[in-house]
């Protein structure tokens, strides 16, 4: 018997349609998955095994009907960072206890307007401000991939040391790859999307900034959060993002254009393409696999008839840099609003001013208060025009390097999505030095400076048989050209041996 949860969004709705199983065995399939192995994994932090049933029984009699929507029946996890009227809503964080929202965001709400299925809400890290999902309040998500002790082809095992999933989706990277749910929303403000995706081997899209509501998802950095889906390959990408993707009147940095058929762009040849390779993405010191994997990228796309074409974008260096003011200085500002007065965490103090300074030093990880603190320090008087104000400036420039590369007739640009593979929890070298921890982004900041679309595609193992992804990068609101090359890497990269999984 075929199991339930090892099928793809596409695939349950072909069995759907010709009636070989139903939503509710399909939904009850990933609870028993979700009870036998969340607690090693820690990917949910709330499961919503009622609602999740009932909404399966309500798709079941949409079904019989033949009157089912474009996620019908398809259980889903969401990322904490989203509001869910009456359930568990946090962003991963001690200050936000016990909070429960009274209204949903714009995009769960798209989703169970298309009929999907809510299994629960997917651990995270702390407001979305990590790359290893390790700053949870929750603790944190396990990988479920394992490194080989010597090489892929050895038969001696698996090291058992568990690994990061990548932040800040890691509980929605892990949860799709671990078979936990069918797909998952994650959030991508500086690679959270895309690093978690080549991490645990599975397809993330952040799409063009604007093209989803923000509204209901809670804030980061307001000019680069960006809400997309983490799946298990590109097509399933393309079906939830359909379903994400709509305009809001309700959020001004929402676009007011048409969602195209994004499916409709699988498949489709890339023969005449120009694929851009940015010089600059050639970093000192990259590993090896690292290299060998992007120019193996370039084959299958060459092989497949497109046009490799060297390209430059000089700002990238500056691209990190800037992020980790721009960023900061965005939490800072919207951070602000916890305070212990109207909802979550609050800690008493002898005064107003005491239980405000009781209630954040309680209530914030260890990297919020760094992130925090130094979005206050770049936004001070004296500071602005020094740092925050320069490096708006320098994100201007960015978008500027991609714009003239486009306008060269460039259609997409691939780039590796991540400096390594997975690395261990707790990592001593991440740990006592946060900059080693930011410098995950490196390939993948770029994109949300100057709001385009990107998207990680599995694409080869590493020597101990970790998962390593490639990006695309694209123009603005042409996220399908990304789905139609991304398609040519995962057909070309073919599927992973079934052992390597944890």
């Amino acid at each position: 018997m075929t199991d339930l949860t090892s099928l793809k969004i596409s695939q349950l709705r072909d069995g759907f349609a010709d009636k070989s199983f139903t939503s509710l065995e399909v939904t009850d399939a990933y609870l028993t998955a979700i009870e036998a192995s969340n607690e090693a994994l820690n990917a949910y932090v709330a499961v919503t095994a009622d609602r999740a049933r009932d909404g399966a029984k309500a798709s079941d009699e949409k079904l019989s009907k033949g009157d089912g929507r474009a996620l019908e029946g398809i259980p889903l996890g969401i990322k904490d960072l989203y509001a869910t009227d009456g359930v568990h809503t946090q962003a991963c964080s001690h200050i936000l206890d016990g909070f429960e929202p009274r209204y949903e965001s714009t995009v769960t709400q798209n989703l169970w307007d298309d009929g999907a299925v809510m299994l629960g809400k997917l651990n995270m890290d702390e407001f979305a401000m990590g790359s290893s999902n390790e700053t949870s309040y929750y603790g944190p998500v396990v990988n479920p991939w394992r490194r080989a002790k010597v090489n892929v082809a050895s038969d001696e095992g698996l090291d058992e040391t568990p690994l990061v999933p990548g932040g800040s989706s890691g509980g929605s990277a892990t949860a799709v790859a671990a078979s936990l749910c069918a797909g998952a929303t994650a959030s991508d403000t500086g690679g959270s999307i895309r690093q978690p995706a080549a991490f645990t081997g599975i397809v993330g899209i952040k799409p063009t900034y604007g093209r989803c509501s923000r509204l209901g998802m809670v804030a980061f950095a307001s000019s680069l959060d960006q809400a997309g889906p983490l799946t298990r390959d590109v097509r399933d990408a393309a079906i939830m993002l359909q379903s994400m993707a709509s305009p809001d009147p309700k959020d001004t940095t929402c676009v007011d254009v048409p969602v195209p058929d994004y499916e409709a762009a699988i498949g489709k040849s890339v023969r005449g393409m120009k694929i851009g390779i940015p010089r600059e993405y050639r970093l000192e010191g990259m590993p090896e696999e690292i290299e060998k994997l992007w120019e193996r990228g370039k084959e299958m796309l060459r092989d497949a008839g497109a046009e490799i074409v060297d390209i430059t974008l000089p700002h990238t260096k500056y691209a990190l840099p800037a992020y980790y003011i721009v960023a900061p200085a965005e939490a800072s500002s919207n951070l602000a609003r916890y305070d212990g007065v109207k909802y979550g965490l609050r800690v008493d103090g002898k005064n107003i001013e005491e239980m405000y300074e009781n209630t954040r030093a309680e209530g914030f990880g260890e990297e919020v208060k760094r992130r925090v603190m130094i979005g206050t320090y770049v936004l001070s008087a004296g500071y602005y025009d020094a740092y925050y104000l320069r490096a708006q400036k320098v994100r201007t420039l960015i978008k500027r390097d991609f714009e003239q590369v486009f306008a060269q007739g460039i259609d997409t640009i691939l780039t590796p999505a991540t400096p390594s593979a997975a690395f261990p929890i707790g990592d001593k070298e991440m740990a006592a030095d946060p900059v080693k921890m930011y410098l995950n982004d490196v390939f993948t900041v770029t994109v949300n400076m100057a709001g385009l679309p990107g998207i990680s595609v599995p694409a080869g193992l590493s020597h101990d048989g970790l998962p390593l992804g490639l990006q695309l990068i694209g123009k603005p609101f042409d996220e399908e050209t990304l789905f139609q090359a991304g398609t040519v890497i995962e057909d070309a990269a073919g599927h992973f041996a079934a052992e390597r999984w944890w």
